[in-house]
């Protein structure tokens, strides 16, 4: 796994099929995220800090919560806490919860769409959101009875006037990302909605890929 220390105390860990971010602060570090399992994320944090861990999850697809067995607990919001099926402690997010570390304090921003329980985390002082898999270039994964469409396209209107963004870092594919990246997934989702993309079957996956101006989906 590539560490890559972003800023003072804040590391992405990239697998290269995903990346899940450290940030340490005086007395405690959360993680977001802990992707696959046979990641073994835990290896990597040790070596980074031995302060105590609280994991915050962006959503449950299981290269975001397969790593989450070697703790003891983690915050999920509560429509997608059924993908966690192995003994750790649940708590709850909450849409404008507040998660401080060292100098970062994070608003949590409900997404629902690509899943039901998917949020984003935004700290406005530094103009920074982290948007898990809600906001990238994509493919982003808009099939099965987990994500909604709608939702999505709704929550991406809901976010586009948003001032205090500046900088995205999504967890997977290119990044940074400019707050520019809200607008292209609107409008390639739209598209997207109104069969105005052409989709091609996916050889291995249950979906189709369609190609937007900016945005990939698998739908």
């Amino acid at each position: 796994m590539n560490v890559i220390e972003y800023d003072k105390d804040f590391y992405i860990l990239d697998s290269g099929k995903v990346r899940a971010f450290l940030i340490v602060g005086e007395s405690r570090a959360i993680l977001i995220d802990t992707c696959f399992k046979e990641d073994r994320i835990i290896e990597i944090v040790k070596k980074i800090t031995n302060k105590p861990i609280e994991v915050i999850l962006t959503h449950g697809d299981k290269d975001h919560i397969g790593g989450v067995y070697h703790f003891k607990k983690c915050r999920i919001h509560i429509k997608d806490s059924h993908f966690i099926q192995c003994p750790v402690v649940l708590s709850y997010l909450r849409t404008r919860d507040q998660i401080n570390v060292g100098s970062y304090c994070f608003e949590v921003i409900d997404m629902p769409g690509h899943t039901y329980g998917s949020i984003m985390l935004l700290d406005r002082n530094k103009k920074l959101l982290l948007s898990g898999d809600s906001i990238q270039k994509g493919p982003i994964y808009m099939f099965g009875k987990h994500r909604n469409l709608d939702l999505y396209i709704e929550s991406l209107k809901n976010i586009k006037y948003i001032k205090d963004i500046e900088i995205i870092l999504p967890s997977h594919h290119e990044y940074p990302l400019k707050k520019e990246y809200i607008d292209y997934c609107l409008r390639d989702a739209l598209a997207l909605k109104n069969k105005e993309l052409q989709g091609k079957k996916h050889p291995t996956l249950s979906c189709f890929h369609y190609i937007g101006e900016n945005i990939e989906f698998y739908y």
